[in-house]
């Protein structure tokens, strides 16, 4: 078989197939050279894998650590917490604790010193 033959074989395929379906064709080529550049420019420009951004989590034991949360500041020997006008008492860093004003607090070194003076652990502090 010689080029001249070759070419005109492709001539009479390229005569009968219909036109939809050349631009069909186009259309697919099109599409996938723009995802391409696409992906390409992505690369480049930083995004993704290789990009400074990330998101890291913090771990568990360091979530959940009482003394790694920085709160409110605790005098020595200050264990747990309590208002003066209330019954319950707080460790620091729970959330009823932090709603006490610093004039209303009253601190004691145990939770058996503060049940001793009438008060009683906070249901929604996790640790009492």
């Amino acid at each position: 078989m010689t080029i001249a033959g070759l070419i005109a074989r492709g001539k009479t395929f390229i005569e009968g197939a219909p036109r939809d379906l050349f631009v069909v064709l186009i259309l697919i080529l099109s599409c996938s050279a723009s995802f391409g550049l696409g992906v390409l420019a992505g690369r480049d420009s930083g995004v993704g894998e290789g990009s400074s951004f990330s998101i890291s989590q913090i771990p568990l034991a360091a979530a959940t650590n009482p003394a790694s949360i920085a709160t409110t500041s605790m005098p020595t020997g200050g264990q747990v917490v309590a208002s003066k006008n209330g019954t319950k008492y707080f460790l620091p860093w729970c959330g009823g604790a932090k709603q006490i004003s610093d004039a209303n607090k009253i601190w004691f070194a145990s939770k058996e010193e503060a049940e001793a003076k009438g008060y009683q652990p906070a249901l929604n502090c996790k640790g009492l």
